[in-house]
């Protein structure tokens, strides 16, 4: 990876915290669409890009990002339609465009080489596809609990899911949406999701939900042009199955399975960041 350098966050810088003496700042950059978008930057060194999962937001991977700062350009922004990045038109939620708002978010901060992505479930799909749409540009990625690649009737019942989600949090509000979901995701999951309810906008959510109708991927194949060297850290439930990380890791050109996995113990965005740090940082620094 490149060399340790400024970064440059284009826009509208708005907003700084220190902590553990490492300075965030908070700005917005604009996807290819023109959307405007939130992040915060920290640290400096070759650039890595944080993405969390569908649900949470931004402070789910800031213990993580505070860890690497001290080696890394670490950019963590609020997905399109999380957080700060509020988004109520389903039209523009697909795959598609949130790999395209990973390449915005890489001209934004001006990285002059290839980038590291590490994403958790949805941001994990998130970086796959935008390794497959901008190979010349994502050097390295960690996979965290990698979402389910479903077959035809598999999807149908997600989309199906995700609809239904989407009404619920129109009508009765975020918690009552996710009711669907939290009883069957892995804890820390549950977790992250239930922390991020607070800041999130339900009328962004509910759109969000749209990718729901899309499709990332049909099969693990698919994956094969992905070429960025790549750790991949299973996920402990049926909507992140460990089985599936060990298909992906056999798939991808350079791949490998950490250490560590989504175990049970974890709960918060803190026990994550100390269990996964270790092994992450022994990756990028190969």
């Amino acid at each position: 990876m490149s060399a340790p350098r400024p970064v440059r966050p284009a826009s509208h810088s708005s907003a700084s915290d220190y902590v553990h003496g490492v300075l965030s700042r908070e700005f917005t950059y604009h996807g290819s669409d023109g959307w405007p978008l939130r992040a915060n930057v920290l640290g400096s060194g070759p650039t890595l890009i944080l993405l969390h999962g569908g649900g949470p937001d931004h402070h789910s991977l800031m213990p993580l990002a505070y860890r690497l700062a001290s080696q890394y350009t670490v950019v963590v922004p609020d997905i399109r339609g999380y957080g700060r990045s509020v988004c109520p038109d389903p039209a523009r939620h697909t795959w598609a465009q949130y790999a395209d708002d990973v390449h915005s978010l890489i001209e934004t901060v001006g990285a002059p080489d290839e980038v590291g992505l590490i994403g958790t479930g949805m941001g994990a799909t998130i970086s796959l596809r935008a390794g497959l749409a901008y190979p010349d540009r994502i050097r390295r990625a960690v996979l965290i609990s990698i979402e389910d690649i479903e077959d035809d009737k598999g999807k149908a019942a997600e989309t199906e899911l995700m609809e239904r989600f989407a009404e619920k949090v129109r009508t009765e509000g975020i918690e009552a949406g996710w009711q669907l979901f939290l009883p069957a995701l892995q804890p820390l999951i549950a977790n992250l999701v239930s922390d991020a309810i607070p800041r999130s906008d339900p009328a962004s959510v509910a759109a969000a939900a749209a990718i729901g109708r899309d499709r990332a991927f049909r099969t693990p194949a698919e994956l094969t042009g992905f070429t960025a060297q790549t750790l991949i850290i299973a996920g402990d439930d049926k909507r992140h199955p460990a089985a599936l990380a060990q298909r992906v890791t056999e798939v991808l050109p350079d791949a490998r399975l950490a250490p560590v996995t989504m175990a049970p113990h974890l709960r918060t965005a803190q026990d994550m960041a100390e269990y996964f740090a270790p092994a992450i940082k022994e990756f990028l620094a190969e």
